[in-house]
């Protein structure tokens, strides 16, 4: 799923279901799928090819942000208030 951060730059402001629905839809119509941005589009509602497009380019800008390190771990806290390491 994209971050809230992707989702509000360049193509709009996407809701949690268009989100929800942009993911199942990428499940669905993988890389070979005739006309996928289409059908991607199409199943999110409201969104152009274009704009489901370029969510997909932050999503993998993300993901490749995320594998290289650059973006740190969260410091999670136990439910008892201890740090988890």
């Amino acid at each position: 799923m994209a971050s809230s951060s992707t989702s509000n730059r360049g193509s709009g402001s996407w809701t949690a279901e268009q989100n929800k629905d942009f993911e199942r839809a990428l499940a669905v119509y993988d890389k070979d799928t005739p006309d996928r941005w289409y059908n991607v589009a199409k199943a999110v509602g409201g969104k152009t090819v274009e704009e489901v497009k370029r969510h997909y380019e932050l999503l993998v800008e993300d993901v490749k942000h995320i594998e290289s390190g650059q973006v740190p771990f969260p410091n999670y806290r136990s439910t008892d208030g201890n740090k988890r390491g």
